[in-house]
C-alpha cells in the first residue's frame, strides 16, 4: 500500500535558552508532541566539537551529523529538534513544538498585535493509498498558472485559499471557488472521482454552472477566537457561551447523553452496538 510522501524537518533552539533545559524537561516534550501524533521527538544537544550529546539518534554518521550542524548553524549548547513523517504532520508538530517552547520561556511579545496573510496553500494533500484529497475543500480555486499540472502534478498544484493570522492564531480564513465546469471536472478527477461518481454527489453544482456563475469567494471570520485574544484568555473555553470540556462534553446541558427509541425511529437512526 501506498503511503504520503515523508520528510524529515528540524529546527534549532539557541544555546541561550537551551540552557534552561533539562533532561528531564526534554523527555516531558516527549508526551507533549504525541498530542499532535508523533510518535516521539528526535533532539540533540550540540556539545563541543558539534558532538550530539542527550540524542536517541545513535547511529547517525559523524559526515552527516556535521553536514545538519552546517546547515543549522548550530553551536555548542544548542538543541536541535527533528520530527520524520509526512509533511502534515512533521510542520504541525514542529510548529507546535516552537509555539509551545516560545510560550514557555516568555519570547512572545506581549501588548503587540501582529497580523499576517497565509497564502499558496496546497489544493490537494496525498492520503494515506497514495490518492489525492482537497486541502481545503474540492470546490477551492486552483492558481491559474497552476491548471497546466493539474493532471501530471497535482501534489504541486496551489488554491486560491487564504488565512489571516493574528499572533499566531488563525481568526479569519476562505478562498475564491471555482466557477468554470471543466476545472471543475478536473479537479473531481484529480481526486479520483468519475464522471458518474461527481453527477451522483455534486449534479447540482455542475447543472448550476451551465448559467455561468461569476468569479465568487468569501472569507469567515473567527470572532471567538478574537474574543480570546482581546480577553488575554489562553483558551477559547474561557470565551464561548457553553464550553465543551477536553472529552467533549457540556457540563451544562450534560451532553452528549443518552437518546430515546422513540427519537430514534423518528429520524429513521438505527444504533450500531
Amino acid at each position: 500500500m501506498a503511503t504520503p510522501a515523508n520528510i524529515v524537518k528540524g529546527w534549532k533552539l539557541p544555546a541561550a535558552v537551551a540552557a534552561k533545559m533539562s533532561r528531564a524537561d526534554l523527555d516531558k516534550l516527549e508526551e507533549y508532541v504525541k498530542g499532535f501524533g508523533a510518535r516521539g521527538l528526535a533532539r540533540a544537544r550540540v556539545s563541543a566539537g558539534g558532538a550530539w550529546t542527550q540524542s536517541p539518534m545513535k547511529t547517525i554518521t559523524d559526515a552527516l551529523r556535521a553536514d545538519i550542524n552546517a546547515a543549522a548553524s548550530a553551536e555548542e549548547g544548542d538543541l536541535l529538534f527533528f520530527q520524520f513523517g509526512s509533511k502534515k504532520l512533521v510542520n504541525a508538530v514542529l510548529g507546535g513544538l516552537r509555539l509551545h517552547l516560545a510560550d514557555k520561556f516568555g519570547l512572545i511579545p506581549k501588548g503587540q498585535w501582529k497580523f499576517a496573510w497565509v497564502t499558496d496553500f496546497p489544493l490537494f494533500e496525498e492520503a494515506d493509498g497514495g490518492h489525492m484529497v482537497a486541502a481545503h475543500h474540492p470546490f477551492t480555486s486552483p492558481f491559474p498558472e497552476d491548471l497546466e499540472r493539474l493532471e501530471s502534478e497535482p501534489a504541486s498544484v496551489r488554491a486560491r485559499a487564504y488565512d489571516l493570522v493574528l499572533n499566531g492564531n488563525e481568526i479569519a480564513g476562505g478562498s475564491i471557488r471555482i466557477h468554470q465546469s471543466d476545472v471543475q471536472a478536473r479537479v473531481f478527477r484529480a481526486l479520483g472521482l468519475s464522471e458518474e461518481d461527481a453527477r451522483a454527489k455534486f449534479g447540482f453544482l455542475l447543472e448550476a454552472f451551465r448559467y455561468g456563475p461569476p468569479p465568487h469567494g468569501g472569507i469567515a471570520a473567527g470572532l471567538d477566537r478574537l474574543a480570546m485574544l482581546l480577553c488575554g484568555a489562553d483558551s477559547l473555553r474561557d470565551v464561548i457561551a457553553f464550553p465543551k470540556t477536553q472529552k467533549g462534553t457540556d457540563l451544562l446541558t450534560e451532553a452528549p447523553s443518552a437518546v430515546s427509541r422513540k427519537q430514534l425511529d423518528e429520524l429513521h437512526i438505527a444504533l450500531k452496538e
